[in-house]
């Protein structure tokens, strides 16, 4: 009896096995759409910055240098310092200019004097000589003695402002407003006129010059793109960044560019000015200038984190495409402006490029695509977690269990 009951009883043990296996089997759920975050493409006029490297250079440079000969009687400037245009900077010993001086005014005088006595006598001789009482000849000589006699007085009368000059030409003034050097003569010294050694060397430092070197064949790029009409010509404002990685401040403008191409080096000078009030800039500093020379029209710009590269470094975003499908399209976008590529082919205004959430996305995939920034974000703090069931609580947080 009981092996009976034994085996009566394995069929319903493997059975209730089998229906209580059936009920624990989860169910698979359906995939999940993933959610992205797009960005709307439009065209617009983006200013196409370039950074080249430039040197400082005074704006005004005089080299101070004796007019006349003679010995530095004293120096009256501080090195170093500012000096004011027409401000004396050395003496030189006027005593022989003084002398010289002296002795071109005795000539004058003396001119003087004998052209009133010959002016006298021509004038005497005139009525005589119409009444015949002296000869033509006799009246011809005491004009033409009149008349040099005058132009000895103008003769003698430009030594005089010559001696006046050089008299002058013995106080050095300073030629230009500006920072001086070091003197390179001292009180004793000899100078002579045409020496090639200066006295003094002198530089106007507000506003300074910043000499801009930019390679022959990015100008003519430059000026083909121009040419073609995709972009026109930017303002001329730019910006430096001093050797220690620090941003000046202050912007200056784009002056001129050489007409020339260095055979050296390859490349066109642009010289653009800036103030200098502080004087923070040196004649020689190495800076970096950052300008924009043109101005690209209908550009579009895409979100860096939205461009995949492949191995071969060939660009693609993956877009909104029709029904949410993830569509990849591939770019060219061959340089940055800010954070963002720019893009010249591949793109349309009004295409939605998705920039979030691209770890999930395949090609073709089906996609729920809202605006970026948009989604709302995990609440990191601990003890909590999102709720993706179904019922009212989908989506909202609630204290973990």
């Amino acid at each position: 009896m009981r092996n009976q009951i034994k085996l009566f009883s394995l069929p319903i043990l493997a059975l209730a096995l089998a229906l209580s296996g059936c009920a624990k089997k989860p169910v698979k759920p359906p995939p999940r759409v993933p959610e992205v975050g797009f960005v709307v493409m439009k065209s617009e006029s983006v200013p196409l910055p370039i950074e080249l490297a430039g040197r400082t250079s005074a704006y005004e440079t005089s080299e101070v240098r004796p007019q006349v000969t003679g010995l530095i009687k004293a120096r009256k400037f501080v090195e170093g310092s500012l000096v004011k245009q027409g401000q004396t900077l050395f003496e030189i010993d006027p005593s022989l200019y003084r002398v010289a001086v002296t002795q071109a005014r005795a000539n004058v005088a003396s001119a003087e004097a004998t052209a009133e006595s010959t002016a006298a006598k021509a004038a005497r001789f005139k009525p005589l000589a119409e009444i015949e009482a002296v000869s033509q000849q006799d009246y011809a000589d005491a004009k033409a003695a009149a008349r040099q006699a005058a132009s000895n007085v103008n003769q003698t009368k430009a030594v005089l402002e010559t001696a006046l000059i050089n008299m002058r030409f013995t106080t050095v003034p300073a030629p230009i407003t500006g920072r001086i050097g070091r003197s390179l003569a001292t009180t004793g010294a000899l100078v002579t006129v045409g020496q090639a050694a200066s006295l003094a060397s002198i530089q106007r430092l507000d506003p300074i010059n910043v000499d801009i070197q930019e390679s022959s064949a990015d100008l003519v790029s430059l000026r083909r793109t121009l040419a073609a009409g995709g972009a026109k010509s930017s303002s001329a404002e730019v910006s430096l960044t001093l050797e220690d990685g620090s941003d000046y401040g202050l912007p200056g403008k784009v002056q001129f560019a050489e007409p020339v191409v260095d055979q050296n080096t390859g490349t066109v000078t642009l010289r653009a000015t800036f103030p200098n009030p502080k004087g923070l800039l040196l004649p020689g500093m190495y800076v970096r200038a950052r300008l924009s020379q043109a101005t690209a029209q209908n550009a579009i710009l895409a979100p860096q984190q939205a461009v995949n590269r492949d191995a071969k470094g060939a660009a693609s975003v993956f877009v909104v495409g029709p029904d949410n499908k993830a569509i990849s399209k591939t770019i060219k976008a061959d340089r940055t402006v800010g954070d963002k590529w720019l893009v010249s082919e591949g793109l349309s205004p009004g295409d939605k490029v998705i920039s979030e959430g691209l770890d999930k996305v395949k090609p073709n995939q089906l996609v729920r695509p809202v605006p970026a920034g948009s989604a709302p974000r995990r609440p990191g703090g601990p003890g909590r977690h999102r709720d993706t069931g179904g019922g009212p609580g989908n989506g909202q947080d609630r204290p973990g269990r």
